[in-house]
């Protein structure tokens, strides 16, 4: 697997939410394009920075939504770049946080060197790259674009329905019916609207919980899974 490596923009993001973090302390990408994590944390020592703020920094980086459907979120992952492996006794403690955070017994397996912790559509999966380790967290909302779909689907319906209609002359009809499917298709455009947002901001909340875990879990003892 490529190791995760961050444009200049990307590296400028990154310290700009460090330096945030540390509001005394500022860093430059003037020269930074195309680096490691471990590379953009060697330029973000050099004024101060800490390896960890840099570390926690890129990792919001890549919290965002993975896709969306009519614009709303349908689809959350976070990746959380490790030094490491885990000790199988780190990699317990994750389990149980995993399952604490999400409340959500799930499945462990192991497959290939690549350990895995699975709820439905949620996952966590513990990784090797070229230059370490990360944990990948995703989570997908199932019926999120079939609700969408269902919308749309009602709203041509309402069109459809109530131009045949208006066409053969039952106007009263016409009305009655468009207005139903419109409805129909509003409300579950509405729905998703209401819900999906919230659904995103908690899940990515509880991703960064499980990424500051992470690092307390894999600082508490050093270079022990090495």
């Amino acid at each position: 697997m490529t190791e995760r490596r961050y444009n200049q923009d990307e590296v400028r993001k990154i310290f700009e939410v460090a330096a945030a973090r540390a509001p005394d302390q500022t860093a430059t990408s003037s020269e930074a394009s195309g680096l490691t994590l471990a590379e953009v944390q060697g330029i973000g020592s050099e004024v101060g920075l800490e390896p960890a703020l840099v570390a926690r920094a890129a990792a919001a980086l890549d919290a965002r939504p993975l896709r969306r459907s009519l614009g709303l979120p349908i689809e959350v992952g976070r990746v959380v770049h490790l030094a490491r492996n885990l000790t199988d006794d780190e990699w317990d403690q994750l389990v149980a946080e995993l399952r604490s955070t999400f409340r959500a017994k799930g499945k462990v397996t192991t497959s290939g060197g690549i350990r895995e912790w699975r709820n439905g559509n949620l996952h966590a999966a513990l990784e090797p790259t070229q230059g370490g380790y990360r944990l990948r967290l995703g989570t997908l909302k199932g019926d999120a674009a079939g609700i969408n779909a269902l919308g749309a689907t009602g709203l041509a319906a309402g069109v459809i329905t109530s131009a045949a209609l208006w066409l053969s002359g039952e106007m009263g009809d016409a009305l009655l019916v468009g207005s139903f499917f419109t409805a129909s298709g509003i409300a579950a455009f509405v729905t998703n609207a209401l819900r999906l947002p919230r659904w995103a901001n908690t899940r990515e909340e509880q991703m960064e919980h499980i990424a500051a875990r992470m690092a307390r879990i894999t600082s508490s003892q050093g270079d022990a899974g090495q």
